[in-house]
């Protein structure tokens, strides 16, 4: 059976209602939209984000070394801030396994393969990854990893996945952290930039497809487009 077939073949698996229970807390969770939500601050306390938390500050207020230290450089610093991500990428991953025993990959795969399929040729089960890395590019990465080690998507998926992670990467936690700075002088709403940073990651993943389908069309020669 090759890719195509496997994909519309098992996209309506068996889903029980608590499935979608479990797939609307994931996407909640990690979609952001318990992160600042004005005058309802204690949603936060449901963010991925918030709950993660940042590192202090060593040398107290107005300091700006953490247990990074300062002018640190090459692979002993490169270490340390890998070692940094790991809190973060183990809650993700906890969480997600958590809700995957409850269902919420079957009802991603049912309810997301008609959408993601058509546009991208990956199957709804890939939703999950996807919307981590909205929030967390290591989090999205190592569950697209763990969706890989399972043979649960091909390498042609796995490439076109990973081109939409990395386009815009961890949209929503670096907008409204790194793009904070630009507030003040847009003059559009700031949801316009947002919405239009999550087509183009899109526009970008069909773009890969197209490239695979055609310019390296013979290093898939085993799979169907």
């Amino acid at each position: 059976m090759n890719d195509q077939e496997r994909t519309q073949t098992d996209w309506n698996p068996k889903t029980k209602w608590t499935d979608y229970i479990a797939l609307a807390v994931a996407i909640l969770f990690f979609s952001g939209v318990f992160m600042k939500v004005q005058g309802y601050e204690w949603l936060g306390a449901f963010d991925f984000t918030t709950l993660g938390g940042k590192f202090g500050v060593i040398g107290g207020e107005g300091s700006k070394v953490n247990f990074l230290g300062a002018k640190g450089e090459g692979a002993r610093q490169g270490f340390i801030f890998a070692l940094s991500l790991i809190p973060s990428i183990m809650l993700a991953l906890g969480v997600l396994e958590v809700l995957t025993e409850y269902g919420a990959i079957r009802a991603a795969h049912k309810l997301l393969t008609p959408l993601l399929y058509p546009i991208m040729r990956v199957p709804g089960r890939t939703g999950l990854a996807l919307i981590t890395d909205l929030q967390s590019t290591d989090a999205g990465a190592a569950l697209t990893k763990e969706l890989y080690d399972n043979k649960q998507v091909t390498m042609k998926e796995l490439i076109i996945i990973t081109q939409w992670q990395y386009s815009g990467a961890g949209m929503i936690s670096n907008y409204f952290s790194n793009g904070a700075a630009l507030f003040g002088v847009l003059t559009l709403p700031l949801s316009i930039p947002l919405v239009l940073i999550f087509v183009f990651k899109f526009v970008g993943a069909v773009l890969c497809r197209l490239a695979l389908n055609t310019i390296y069309k013979g290093d898939f020669t085993d799979e169907q487009q």
